[in-house]
């Protein structure tokens, strides 16, 4: 009976003050590249190990942050960092034999995926609310991304996502893309036939090998991708991008272990003396 009370008292009045520490934050975990498909980092080459690559200049206002190489070549011209920040071990490779190898490995890139056989031709839809399977999507011209698009791997970690679009890639502010069902970002590809401009505060995945320029405005991100441009400027303003993927999880604090061990001590101390 002793027990009993005691167990009793434990589930009462213990576990209550232990509940508010009980939920675990999410814990944000980012995982080193230079990616997270190596069969996406050879089909990039040296390439993959720029999450910013530029053809002429790359150009930055506030406080960029990249996470991988960053590179200009032909053209020599790197501005703005600081106050961007590149970090280590990445580097910054300014119209040297790493970016110029790096240039040669993306124009290749830029053309096996400009001549795959589309599965499917989305010209003149709106990427924005759209749900796509692994696949290569077909724009004649333009693309446009409105919202949120949904890639859904289906559980295949290979799972690829290609993007041909004959002209430019736009997106508009607070859009977003999301790899879900076992993905990976870094298996997505958007190779743009002009330019692309990511609007501000979008939420961007994927590798953008863009012909001409990138344009990331104002806190814009690719957590799990590349900006790579052959011929012309990246241009950031206060972004993130990361060749290895941002996630998040929840792993149990003590408290909570603590509340969970009270738990099964005081129902198995009931059970047995009911």
């Amino acid at each position: 009976m002793r027990l009993r009370a005691l167990s009793i008292l434990v589930l009462v009045f213990v576990l209550p003050l232990l509940a508010p520490s009980a939920y675990a934050d999410a814990v944000t975990t980012t995982f080193s590249g230079p990616g997270d498909s190596p069969a996406a980092d050879a089909f990039l080459g040296t390439a993959a190990r720029f999450a910013v690559l530029g053809g002429s200049t790359v150009t930055n206002t506030g406080p960029t942050t990249i996470t991988g190489d960053l590179g200009v070549s032909p053209g020599s011209a790197v501005t703005g960092f600081p106050p961007g920040i590149v970090n280590p071990p990445g580097t910054i490779h300014s119209a040297d034999a790493t970016a110029l190898q790096a240039q040669n490995d993306l124009a290749t890139a830029f053309s096996i995926l400009a001549g795959e056989p589309a599965t499917s031709n989305l010209t003149g839809q709106d990427l924005g609310g759209l749900t796509l399977t692994p696949g290569v999507y077909r724009f004649n011209s333009s693309a446009q991304l409105t919202g949120t698009l949904t890639l859904d791997a289906g559980g295949d970690a290979n799972a690829r996502f290609d993007f041909q679009i004959g002209s430019t890639l736009t997106t508009a502010s607070a859009s977003s893309v999301l790899v879900i069902n076992g993905g990976l970002a870094d298996n997505v590809f958007w190779q743009v036939g002009s330019s692309a401009t990511l609007g501000t505060t979008t939420d961007f995945e994927g590798n953008i090998l863009a012909l001409t320029s990138i344009t990331l405005n104002t806190g814009a991100s690719d957590n799990c991708g590349r900006a790579l441009a052959i011929n012309g400027a990246v241009t950031l303003d206060n972004n993130t991008i990361s060749t290895g993927c941002v996630g998040t999880a929840t792993t149990p604090e003590p408290d909570t272990l603590l509340l969970v061990v009270c738990g099964i001590f005081g129902l198995l101390a009931l059970r047995r003396h009911t």
